[in-house]
């Protein structure tokens, strides 16, 4: 049983939290699902003891109801913040692997929330960083240092190509190199779980941008060869 007295929300509240889900789960009602939205995620990045007590809840409702899974995702996509809650996500364990049979259920029918439920798959699988920056790949850049000459690179993978550049701010990307994309055999881990998932479902613009992420690009400036995912995700993972 959940000591709701212990559980504030992002307003300091410990009562209302309970009482919207209760709405929510007896009516569906929206307005109760905005507020609950608010009160446990603070624009999108921060979470509460009230979060993670009302996640089981949520995770038992997002079978039926796309707002529950919705705000469930929301809630573990925050796990690696600080938050200061970790034994209370430790408890949630069991509902996060339930959540995550039920993404991975959801992303089979091939929705059009594709993105956003497979980023929140993703977090159930604990794989933070990816969850957070992970994009369509209709637009996406991604800032690296070449891990031999420390040059700042610019990785695009979107409409405008898929390259290697240096970011000029008169020029635009310039000195540019073409990407090299990995293959299956290539792939391991993170990058063969996500390219396999995509693939299965049908997904050939994720699959084929998540193929050149974790590739291998070429510094423009001293000409060597390095994993982009390695080197993105050495320098930007999230603070545990």
């Amino acid at each position: 049983m959940v000591n709701w007295a212990q559980m504030y929300d992002c307003h300091g509240d410990v009562d209302r939290v309970p009482e919207l889900l209760a709405r929510a789960e007896r009516e569906d009602d929206a307005a109760a699902w905005d507020e609950l939205g608010h009160r446990l995620v603070l624009e999108r990045d921060l979470v509460f003891p009230a979060s993670f007590a009302a996640l089981p809840r949520l995770v038992r409702l997002a079978s039926g109801s796309a707002r529950a899974r919705g705000l469930a995702g929301a809630i573990v996509r925050c796990g690696a913040g600080r938050h200061g809650c970790d034994d209370l996500l430790a408890e949630c364990a069991e509902a996060i692997a339930e959540l995550r049979g039920l993404l991975d259920r959801h992303l089979r029918s091939r929705p059009d929330d594709y993105l956003a439920a497979f980023r929140d798959m993703l977090a159930t699988e604990g794989h933070y960083h990816w969850s957070a920056v992970l994009g369509d790949f209709s637009d996406d850049f991604y800032q690296v240092a070449c891990p031999h000459c420390a040059a700042e690179v610019t990785i695009a993978i979107g409409g405008y190509g898929r390259y290697s550049a240096i970011r000029d701010w008169n020029l635009g990307d310039v000195d540019r190199r073409d990407l090299r994309p990995a293959s299956l055999e290539g792939l391991s881990g993170t990058g063969r779980r996500m390219y396999e998932t995509v693939v299965r479902d049908g997904q050939t613009v994720l699959a084929d941008g998540i193929a050149h992420l974790f590739g291998q690009a070429e510094c423009p400036r001293c000409a060597s060869v390095f994993g982009i995912a390695d080197e993105y995700e050495a320098s930007h993972r999230p603070l545990m």
